[in-house]
């Protein structure tokens, strides 16, 4: 969710959201610590996430939720420094703290005077129940999974290998054992092989070089011959004419020596991309997974959803080996699910129905995948009763999407295209298993989010399939390659609505926002300068480079004018440094063909951060020459990983008439103050990944950004905390506490003036 998304929310509802996210960090965590109560990265994110809701609850005003965050924070704060050990008995309760903090934060807004107080019986018993776990021997000796426990669960999780007896099987195993490889290395691996890729084909543009001078070696042979010649009918100068056949001999055997050698750099070049092709086919292999993986469970899921509605149904699976890329596999169990579950639900008839039919009274679904063409086919079919196209085209005209009309023009694979919409339903009774229309939403969007798309197609009496083609990788990707401030960008193409040439004058201006005529709608236009580096061409030029993205039907539609296009271009994806965090609007990185490094756009946040621009004001035109300079407001970043204390600073800031904008930890707080230009960083202190005293460290230190104003708030009020953040560097030193008043907004006024430029 966006920050503009946040803004109408109420301060318990901000506080709903975080425990919402914060609770899954702490249910994770909690049953990996039961497992390994000393697990250090378990116990620090533990502690983080009690510590951000403690401290959140007290904005809000629910004391209960504040001593329950309390006595979990200090409960894991004492297993960090080894001071007891987190039993069976003591997750328990820890895991029903979370509970409880979810049942606060539930709790409608007029009801929640309850909470208001510390000292309910909720949190009493918890707080019993706590300190009676942690009695009754929980701070003893670790509790350990046997050895022969713990070998039995690694061999479950290992895919099983082959056994044999003799000489032959006992090699073949070595071939085919299977050995445990972290997806970390894995992905190393696989961008090695990419860069090896890419630098194979540096030699190819060397090689036609190399052949351009030797055709210009061989015309200057020529040219020599036609003089040799002409000298030769008229013979003047002997001493010239045996300079002249030297000259020519010379010629010859560097020409020898020299397609001696292209033909030998020829080879080495096919060698090279031979042995790189085959290195980065052999990395790829490693990074898949068999489709099995990511079917597991779901035969069982169809028996047991049939015998609830009263059907008999089994599900078939072919192409179980087919390798698909492990990322891929990952994110269609989802998909796949709600396409079976619907081929249930609504596909399959009743017994009674299906013998009535002619059909054996076991309806079969049939999942397959397999390779065609470079793509991954995954196909859901079932052998029901169809889908009923009328009914569909009935339910699109109830739902106001069409007239009746218009509707019956509608050819059948067009009335299925409906299916496809959020909320779109022909059932008349919402079950738990379907009826609210968001099955199929969910599966186009996630197909869409891996580059691929799905087509639908039925036969009344027969059965519907649903055709699902993905990449076979994450790993490459086809995108336009653009230039943006002097520097190449790529954009996927599956993200890109389409490119178009606009001629200066068809951009016209509407509210001060600069729009352009698309198909017969508006579409607005933003310097994708702005975006991706905060800067602005000083005049736009003539004829504008626009890139297209988003969705028009969610009103999330935007035409980027980018410098130039460079062309279309397959990249093989490089992952970021994971120490970077994430980065605005990129998603990756990539080497093109002559080895020259360029990003990867987020499309999708990066339409998150048009529309960021947009809803603070700062967006700005594309200008001209003759344009007038624009008023710019301050702008400030807010660094919290509380999301409540984040969007509390943000609304209060926001109202002085500053622009805001907003990072979650102190890696992030980082990348945004390095790459965009503010006028005052304000920072919390305790943050994961990087805290509130080494950002400030680090701004003060960089020789650009020393002057910029820090000013630190937090919840820690002693002298000592305030000297050290002052220590650090930071400007000014605020408490969490004075929030409810105007010192914060004061303190911005002090450090940076009023928030008009």
């Amino acid at each position: 969710m966006s920050t503009e998304d946040l803004r109408d929310y109420s301060l318990h509802d901000l506080f709903r959201m975080e425990v919402e996210g914060q609770r899954q960090v702490l249910t994770d965590g909690l049953l990996v610590l039961e497992r390994s109560p000393s697990a250090a990265a378990e116990l620090e994110a533990c502690m983080r996430a009690a510590h951000s809701l403690k401290g959140a609850a007290r904005i809000v005003g629910l004391s209960a939720a504040v001593g329950v965050a309390h006595s979990m924070e200090d409960c894991l704060v004492e297993a960090q420094h080894g001071r007891l050990t987190l039993g069976n008995d003591a997750i328990d309760v820890l895991l029903r703290g979370v509970d409880l903090l979810s049942r606060i934060a539930d709790t409608p807004t007029q009801e929640a005077d309850h909470w208001s107080q510390e000292d309910t019986p909720e949190v009493d018993h918890f707080r019993t129940a706590l300190a009676a776990a942690l009695d009754a021997g929980d701070a003893g000796e670790p509790t350990a999974i046997p050895a022969a426990a713990a070998i039995e669960a690694t061999a479950a999780d290992a895919p099983a290998a082959v056994t044999g007896t003799g000489k032959h099987d006992a090699e073949t195993d070595a071939e085919e054992r299977v050995l445990r490889v972290t997806a970390r290395s894995l992905n190393r691996m696989l961008g090695l092989a990419g860069e090896s890729l890419v630098e194979s084909r540096w030699v190819d543009p060397f090689i036609r070089s190399l052949g351009r001078l030797k055709r210009l070696q061989q015309e200057t042979a020529h040219t020599l011959d036609r003089l040799n010649d002409a000298w030769s009918a008229h013979p003047s100068d002997h001493v010239s004419m045996a300079i002249l056949a030297e000259a020519r001999a010379r010629i010859a055997e560097c020409q020898r020596l020299f397609g001696d050698q292209v033909g030998q750099l020829e080879l080495f070049d096919r060698r090279s991309a031979s042995v790189a092709h085959r290195l980065y086919d052999e990395a790829l292999a490693s990074h898949m997974r068999p489709f099995a993986d990511g079917t597991r469970g779901f035969k069982r899921m169809v028996r047991d959803l049939a015998r609830e509605l009263g059907k008999e149904a089994r599900l078939e699976i072919a192409g179980e080996a087919t390798q698909v890329d492990r990322d891929v596999l990952g994110k269609l169990e989802a998909p796949l699910g709600h396409l079976l579950r619907n081929a249930v639900d609504h596909g399959i008839e009743s017994p009674v129905a299906r013998l009535a039919a002619g059909k054996h009274v076991e309806g079969v679904i049939r999942l397959e995948a397999h390779h065609v063409s470079g793509l991954l086919e995954i196909t859901v079919s079932d052998d029901g009763q169809g889908i009923d196209i009328e009914r569909v085209r009935a339910a699109t005209v109830a739902r106001g999407l069409a007239d009746e009309a218009t509707a019956q023009r509608f050819t059948e694979a067009e009335v299925l295209e409906f299916l496809f919409l959020p909320g779109f339903t022909i059932k008349d009774v919402v079950t738990q298993i379907s009826g609210r229309g968001v099955g199929l939403d969910a599966v186009q969007n996630m197909v869409k989010q891996l580059r691929g798309g799905v087509r639908l197609s039925s036969r009344h009496g027969q059965g519907a399939r649903f055709h699902l083609h993905l990449p076979l990788t994450t790993s490459v990707v086809r995108t336009l390659v653009v230039d943006i401030g002097g520097e190449p960008y790529a954009f996927p193409l599956a993200h890109i609505v389409c490119t178009a040439m606009l001629p200066r004058d068809d951009v016209q201006l509407l509210e001060g926002r600069q729009h352009f005529q698309l198909n017969g709608h508006r579409v607005g236009l933003v310097g994708a300068r702005q975006v991706m580096d905060g800067t602005e061409s000083a005049s736009a030029p003539e004829q504008l480079c626009i890139i297209v993205v988003g969705d028009r039907t969610r009103g999330h539609e935007y035409g980027l004018a980018v410098d130039r296009f460079r062309g279309v271009c397959e990249l093989v994806v490089q992952p970021l440094d994971p120490r970077l965090g994430k980065i605005k609007d990129i998603s990756a990185g990539a080497l093109l063909d002559d080895g020259t490094p360029l990003l990867i756009v987020d499309v999708d946040d990066l339409i998150r951060s048009v529309e960021r621009l947009a809803s603070t004001g700062h967006l700005t035109r594309l200008r001209y020459d003759d344009d007038a300079e624009a008023v710019a407001r301050k702008r400030v970043l807010v660094v919290d990983d509380s999301l409540t204390v984040r969007e509390l600073e943000r609304k209060l800031i926001e109202s002085g008439g500053y622009a805001v904008e907003v990072a979650v930890d102190g890696v992030d707080g980082w990348n945004a103050v390095r790459l965009g230009q503010f006028d005052l960083v304000v920072t919390d202190i305790d943050m994961p990944r990087m805290d509130g005293i080494e950002l400030v460290a680090l701004i003060k230190k960089d020789p650009r950004l020393r002057t910029l104003p820090v000013m630190i708030v937090s919840y820690k009020d002693r002298e000592e905390d305030r000297r050290r953040g002052l220590d650090a560097g930071a400007d000014f030193y605020l408490t969490k506490g004075s929030f409810h008043d105007e010192a914060l907004l004061q303190a911005v006024i002090d450090l940076i003036g009023e928030a008009a430029a």
